[in-house]
């Protein structure tokens, strides 16, 4: 049994290489989407479970944001951006428990050693993914604040003059911008990829029964990491789009 930390290419498609992350991760596009087409074609049946289970999902989201920023007009200027945060990485996340993921590959020789090269593989357990979303959300937190404060409001947050003290606690709050892409980048890719690890050895050592536990809680993390993501997400565009500068 081998474990590695790096995607495995299945493919390409001219010279661009495919993954088995990335066919995972278009996989989750590909649901999310078959979704919202269902949901479309059962807009105006309101009786209908699958109706109502979206509606709670979105009411629940929205209530959280609001928690957060309070009943005003930044709640709706994020609420898109967050709750695909949290479907998305929540999907990922549970798609990747499926059966035959990270099981079902084929064999190809590597450097004269025979190795194993699974098909599937969770998206999230590829740091270059974690590090996709991470640049994405420290990005959406600026472009927000900036829409909110100001340009010129903002940026003396990270560029201050007034005095040497101030200039150096710009660029402390400049490093700790960056150093979010880091931690939101290796959280979700560090939980991820160490429960893949977990359920790989329990299916190896015991197949049947005894991974069953391990599975619910890999599920109970997985929704716990989308959650922590998207919130983090929120709370700090919340903060940059209200802090006084």
């Amino acid at each position: 049994m081998e474990i590695s930390t790096k995607a495995e290419p299945i493919g390409h498609i001219g010279e661009f290489v495919v993954t088995n992350t990335i066919l995972m991760s278009m996989i989750t596009v590909t649901t999310l989407i078959i979704f919202v087409i269902l949901l479309s074609t059962k807009k105006c049946d309101l009786k209908s479970k699958f109706y109502n289970f979206v509606e709670m999902l979105i009411e629940g989201l929205m209530s959280v944001i609001e928690s957060v920023t309070g009943r005003c007009p930044l709640a709706k200027q994020v609420f898109a951006v967050i709750s695909t945060f949290f479907i998305f990485v929540l999907f990922n996340n549970w798609l990747g428990l499926l059966p035959g993921v990270g099981s079902i590959g084929f064999n190809e020789v590597h450097e004269g050693e025979e190795i194993f090269v699974p098909l599937f593989r969770s998206a999230n357990s590829d740091l270059n993914m974690t590090i996709a979303i991470a640049v994405i959300s420290v990005t959406f937190t600026q472009v927000v604040a900036i829409k909110n404060v100001g340009v010129k409001s903002y940026l003396s947050k990270f560029f201050n003059f007034k005095s040497p003290i101030m200039f150096f606690v710009g660029i402390l709050e400049l490093v700790a911008e960056t150093i979010k892409i880091l931690s939101f980048s290796f959280r979700l890719f560090g939980n991820v990829f160490a429960g893949d690890v977990l359920l790989i050895v329990m299916f190896s050592l015991v197949p049947f029964i005894v991974p069953i536990p391990f599975m619910g809680i890999e599920m109970f993390a997985g929704f716990i990491q989308a959650l922590i993501f998207s919130v983090l997400t929120l709370v700090f565009t919340n903060i940059a789009s209200h802090a006084e500068h």
